[in-house]
C-alpha cells in the first residue's frame, strides 16, 4: 500500500508539473504557421513568387489566416510577422505585425485568407519599421507577379515599394491591397522575445530568434537567390 501510494502521488506531482508548465503562446505559434504558409506557396514552381522579387526584396511580411467577410472580400484584421534582409544577405528575426481594414480585392468564396507582402526598397522598409503606416497611402502597393520563374516585365514592377499577395482556398495570385494598415504588434514582441522591444532592433540583429521562427528564416533562404 506504501509502494502505490508513493507511485500515485509521483504521478499526481508530474501531472500537476505538466499542467503548469505554460504552452507556446499564440505570437509563438503564428511564427510556425507562417513558415507553413510560405513554403506551401513556394511548393509549387509556377505559382509560387518569383526569384526575382525574393532577390531584391528587402522584407517579407507573412500574415496567415487573415479574416475576412463575404464574398468581395474586406480584409478585417490579421496576426503575422515581418522579417528583414541583414547586411549580410541572410534575414532577421521575426517581428510581429498586425493588419487591419483594406481590401484584397476579388476573392473566390473562403472564410479566411493568407497574405504575403514583399518589401522592394529601403524607403518601404523605414514605412514598415514605424508605428503604424497605411498601404495605398504612405506606400503604394501593386499586386505581385506569380511564377517563380517570371521576369519582370514592367519598369512599375522593377519601381514598387511593395508587391501583394493572397492565397484563398488554394488559389494563390498577386492583388492590391489598398486602404489596409500595418503596424507592429509590440504585445506579442514582449512575449516573443521576453522583454519589450522594437522592429529596427529585432532586424537589425539585437535579438536571438525564437526556436520556433528558425525554420521560416530556413524558408526564406532556401527561395532567396542571394542565399543559394
Amino acid at each position: 500500500m506504501k509502494l502505490k501510494g508513493i507511485i500515485l502521488a509521483l504521478l499526481a506531482t508530474s501531472f500537476i508539473a505538466s499542467a503548469a508548465k505554460p504552452g507556446p503562446s499564440e505570437a509563438h505559434l503564428r511564427l510556425t504557421a507562417a513558415s507553413e504558409v510560405f513554403g506551401e506557396i513556394m511548393a509549387a514552381p509556377d505559382k509560387g513568387i518569383p526569384e526575382w522579387v525574393l532577390e531584391r526584396a528587402h522584407c517579407a511580411v507573412i500574415v496567415p489566416a487573415v479574416k475576412q467577410g463575404a464574398f468581395i472580400f474586406g480584409a478585417k484584421y490579421g496576426k503575422g510577422v515581418m522579417l528583414c534582409r541583414r547586411a549580410g544577405g541572410g534575414w532577421s528575426a521575426p517581428s510581429t505585425m498586425r493588419i487591419e481594414g483594406g481590401s484584397f480585392g476579388f476573392q473566390i468564396g473562403g472564410a479566411e485568407v493568407d497574405a504575403v507582402l514583399m518589401v522592394m526598397n529601403e524607403d518601404g522598409k523605414k514605412k514598415l519599421l514605424k508605428s503604424k503606416f497605411t498601404l495605398g497611402g504612405e506606400a503604394g502597393v501593386m499586386a505581385g507577379p506569380v511564377g517563380r520563374s517570371t521576369k519582370a516585365e514592367t519598369d512599375a514592377l522593377m519601381h514598387a515599394k511593395i508587391l501583394s499577395y493572397s492565397r484563398s482556398r488554394g488559389l494563390f495570385a498577386g492583388v492590391a491591397l489598398e486602404g489596409g494598415t500595418l503596424r507592429v504588434d509590440r504585445g506579442d514582441n514582449e512575449k516573443l522575445y521576453g522583454r519589450a522591444v522594437g522592429p529596427a532592433e529585432i532586424v537589425d540583429g539585437k535579438v536571438a530568434t525564437p526556436p520556433e521562427g528558425r525554420e521560416l528564416i530556413a524558408q526564406l533562404g532556401k527561395y532567396s537567390w542571394r542565399e543559394k
